[in-house]
């Protein structure tokens, strides 16, 4: 009861401010990934391994805070290290996701959003 005294202003932020959740549940389901997969990871018992996935999730995790789809991040990453002979590319800054041109922008981002236009306007459909 102590406690409750001494935070309840914390305790009871979302009162005033509708944007701020209930709960962290959505921080907790972020972490579950890492977490749950941790032990069927390949090499999990090696520290290599661990700093590997460290370094994977981390990432990800800014790939997808910059709106970029990860696999066609990787693919462009991937390829343009291929033709530097399995090396990394030269420029690496060009590869992060706030330093995308125009055209980088709509390739690489997961999800188009839906077209405004007409039909006419919109071109030939894809479905059969």
């Amino acid at each position: 009861m102590e406690s409750r005294g001494e935070h309840w202003t914390g305790l009871t932020v979302f009162v005033e401010h509708p944007e701020v959740p209930l709960d962290n549940n959505t921080a907790e389901r972020a972490e579950r990934g890492p977490g749950v997969g941790r032990k069927n990871y390949y090499g999990s018992g090696a520290v290599w391994a661990g700093q590997l996935a460290a370094m994977r999730f981390s990432l990800f995790a800014t790939l997808q805070r910059g709106q970029v789809n990860p696999r066609a991040w990787l693919t462009w990453y991937l390829t343009a290290s291929a033709a530097a002979g399995g090396k990394p590319p030269a420029d690496l800054e060009a590869y992060l996701p706030w330093n995308r041109s125009a055209p980088q922008h709509q390739r690489l981002t997961p999800f188009e959003a839906p077209a405004a236009a007409s039909p006419e306007a919109s071109g030939p459909s894809n479905t059969s």
